[in-house]
């Protein structure tokens, strides 16, 4: 039986409302947000664990629902101005019609997780619920949150933190120690201001300030490069991570080149910032098992 054309427009409706609501989530970042979650536990047998599922769970879709669902309502006419946006990788462009329904979903879904978590590991889950709120409103907060006031939009990063406790008190591992965290801190930091490269013809246009948009594409690919060669110092120092450490002194060679030799202040195109993304995710994927199975950043 062929469907009527009310039918099929109701189903396009709903199909496009369930996609809008899963590109809001980024699933692009999604590889990111469970390599974090991995680090932790590194050759802990949690995998027979309903919680250690459900917080991979977690920070796939409920978290990237809050973290850019919230930026999504912040950025509404930004985003009109963006390319990469309407998509599963970078984020998606709603109509205003459906970004009004976000703040209700998001709630409703961190509600959900918040009684499960507490159920599974006591009431101090809502102080993780709290720092969460309160990082990602600092960041967004309209007229007066962080995401316009360079460079406090970058620091803010630090907040991905919240990742690492989760996954320390879910599996009851031990917290990261300062090293890790320290790590885990400046590779959100440098992957944040990469984002503001990608952005920044958007931004200028739309009036925003960010680190990226204040100081140049340039001098953003020197702070990046410089991130990356204090992590690759930090890890080989204080965990003796050779492979890690060498990636990372190879993606601050591969930055310094770009800013002096390659793009300079020409900006990347809309397919090579697919292609970039694309390739970081299927190394955080190959690696995910390779850092727990070898556990360095937990000693």
């Amino acid at each position: 039986m062929i469907p009527s054309s009310r039918t099929r427009a109701a189903l396009q409706r709903r199909w496009s409302g369930l996609e809008f609501l899963l590109k809001v989530s980024r699933p692009g970042l999604w590889a990111t947000s469970a390599w974090f979650y991995m680090l932790p536990l590194g050759r802990r047998h949690v995998f027979q664990s309903a919680a250690f599922w459900l917080g991979l769970l977690y920070v796939t879709l409920p978290l990237g629902f809050i973290l850019y669902g919230w930026n999504d309502l912040v950025d509404e006419e930004t985003d009109r101005l963006n390319p990469r946006k309407g998509t599963f990788l970078f984020g998606a462009r709603g109509t205003r019609q459906q970004l009004a329904s976000m703040p209700v979903r998001i709630a409703l879904l961190q509600a959900v997780f918040l009684a499960t978590f507490w159920y599974l590991d006591g009431p101090r889950m809502v102080l993780w619920f709290a720092g969460l709120i309160a990082f990602t409103a600092l960041y967004n907060w309209p007229r007066y949150g962080l995401k316009s006031r360079p460079p406090l939009e970058v620091l803010n990063q630090a907040g991905f933190l919240l990742v690492f406790v989760l996954s320390s008190w879910l599996n009851h591992a031990p917290q990261l120690r300062w090293p890790a965290m320290l790590f885990g801190a400046m590779f959100a930091m440098h992957s944040h201001i990469f984002g503001e490269i990608m952005d920044i013809e958007p931004d200028r246009l739309s009036g925003r300030s960010t680190t990226a948009t204040m100081i140049g594409a340039v001098r953003s690919k020197f702070v990046i490069t410089a991130f990356l060669g204090m992590e690759s110092l930090l890890v080989y120092t204080c965990f003796r991570d050779k492979w890690m450490a060498g990636s990372l002194a190879f993606g601050a060679l591969w930055f310094l080149l770009d800013a002096t030799l390659l793009y300079r202040n020409r900006l990347y195109s809309t397919t090579q910032m697919r292609a970039f993304l694309l390739g970081w995710n299927l190394i955080a994927l190959a690696s995910m098992g390779w850092v727990w199975s070898t556990a360095y950043l937990t000693h």
